[in-house]
């Protein structure tokens, strides 16, 4: 095995960055240390021409080098891939995560071979694959798949065709995971997969993500943190609920796969919820949850979005009491039904995108001046940032141990970033109960 380490360019989602720390060692361990992988996303017509653009400089830099293009965007039009120069394989994201593609490759030397287009029928995948990974360069947060692909069809979404349908990891190797990244000094755990809240349904018994999430914090006592990334609110289980509610190592920060805040643009997305469900759902969690944070997806200018329409989605923020907003401006992904729809001028989506994510960062502006004067625990990502329990990143104004967690008080903010003058002497990484209830004690 070669001791150069293959360089792993990712875009897009949190389970592309679970994926690459899978990649990197199975390219390194197939002997393609001088390779560059690029894993891309197809989320929006702008993630795939960045994806290009990024190539390109990739090989502007690594001239000599092998480039290797992978993940969603690769797997839905492998040939816009191939025909690029600058490319010399494209493999899909069922062959991303087998050993033999990389043991393949790394025996052939450039891109006049068989193999140089290798991708699959996603479609015909039937299990989550799921490779057990020691790293993630840091010892601070790592990400943890569990549930690939997705049964619905929204109409705006190409992302079934690059991951397929919904494929759910077993818990038991769920548990191992995060255990042996415990074991590694991982101090919190994101658990991640395309339409997280359908875990389960493909496995005996039908289990439901409360009870994996309620079972991780058992079996994993070490775990400090563990967080949830993108849900479905609507198909949140009552355990799930039960387990955010009342149990502390479960992080307060939700992101909700919310897209819309008018019921005849859900409908027309072909979203299985209505705007009241999600201000239902942020209410119920809030008073169960009072320090929860909510972060959520929203479009803008889906087609046929009139302005009226784009200020129920603006009062939906207010409504759920939003913090962390991730604005997408509709972008056509060709063969969805959306794309066939009577589409927004793109001047109108650029406008009201640019309204709602002002309104985000005023919300952002307003839960950072809320927190002043609060304490909390901060897991370190860096000598001068951490993050709080509820995704906030804390500025230092000294070097701090990367990959502990230590108790603050909020002095201030700049920008997007609390600040802070003081961190206590007391280090809660090897600590079972959770931080921000001894912090009241402190």
């Amino acid at each position: 095995m070669s001791d150069r380490v293959p360089v792993i360019e990712t875009l897009g989602c949190r389970l592309n960055a679970y994926e690459s720390e899978a990649i990197k060692a199975l390219s390194r361990e197939a002997g393609l240390g001088d390779a560059v992988v690029l894993n891309t996303c197809a989320v929006t017509a702008e993630a795939v021409r960045r994806a290009k653009q990024k190539i390109r400089r990739l090989r502007r830099e690594n001239a000599d080098q092998t480039i290797i293009v992978t993940g969603c965007a690769a797997q839905i039009d492998p040939g816009v891939f191939a025909d690029m120069p600058e490319v010399d394989h494209v493999v899909g994201n069922v062959e991303k995560l087998n050993p033999k593609t990389w043991q393949q490759l790394g025996t052939q030397l450039g891109p006049t071979n068989e193999a140089r287009v290798q991708v699959t029928d996603i479609m015909a995948e039937k299990q989550a694959v799921s490779p057990i990974i020691d790293g993630f360069g840091t010892r601070s947060r790592a990400y943890v798949q569990i549930q690939n692909g997705c049964d619905h069809r929204c109409t705006f979404c190409i992302i079934p065709y690059g991951r397929g349908n919904s494929r759910s990891v077993q818990a038991d190797h769920v548990v191992e995971q995060i255990k042996r990244l415990v074991d590694q000094g991982f101090l919190e755990v994101v658990l991640t997969g395309v339409d997280m809240t359908s875990w389960g349904a493909d496995l005996e018994g039908a289990p439901r993500l409360g009870e994996l999430v309620s079972r991780i914090l058992i079996e994993v006592p070490d775990l400090p943190r563990l967080r949830i990334s993108s849900i479905d609110s609507i198909e949140a289980d009552p355990q799930l609920i039960e387990c955010i509610a009342g149990r502390p190592r479960l992080m307060p920060h939700l992101h909700l796969s919310l897209q819309a805040g008018d019921d005849m643009v859900l409908k027309r997305m072909k979203r299985r919820h209505l705007r009241g469900d999600a201000i239902e759902f942020c209410n119920q969690i809030k008073k169960a949850r009072p320090d929860i944070v909510f972060g959520a997806d929203i479009i803008v200018g889906f087609p046929t979005e009139t302005d009226a329409m784009f200020k129920s989605s603006v009062r939906l923020v207010m409504e759920c009491d939003l913090t962390w907003l991730h604005v997408f401006p509709y972008s056509i992904r060709q063969g969805t039904p959306a794309a066939k729809m009577p589409q927004v001028d793109r001047a109108v989506i650029k406008d009201r995108a640019a309204r709602l994510r002002d309104i985000g960062s005023r919300q952002v502006e307003r839960y950072l001046e809320s927190q002043i004067g609060q304490d909390h625990s901060v897991l370190l990502e860096n000598r001068r940032m951490g993050r709080t329990e509820g995704f906030a990143e804390v500025f230092f104004l000294e070097d701090q141990p990367v990959g502990k967690i230590v108790a603050v008080r909020i002095s201030g903010y700049r920008g997007s970033q609390l600040t802070t003058l003081t961190t206590s002497n007391t280090d809660f990484s090897n600590r079972r109960d959770q931080p921000v209830e001894r912090l009241k004690r402190v």
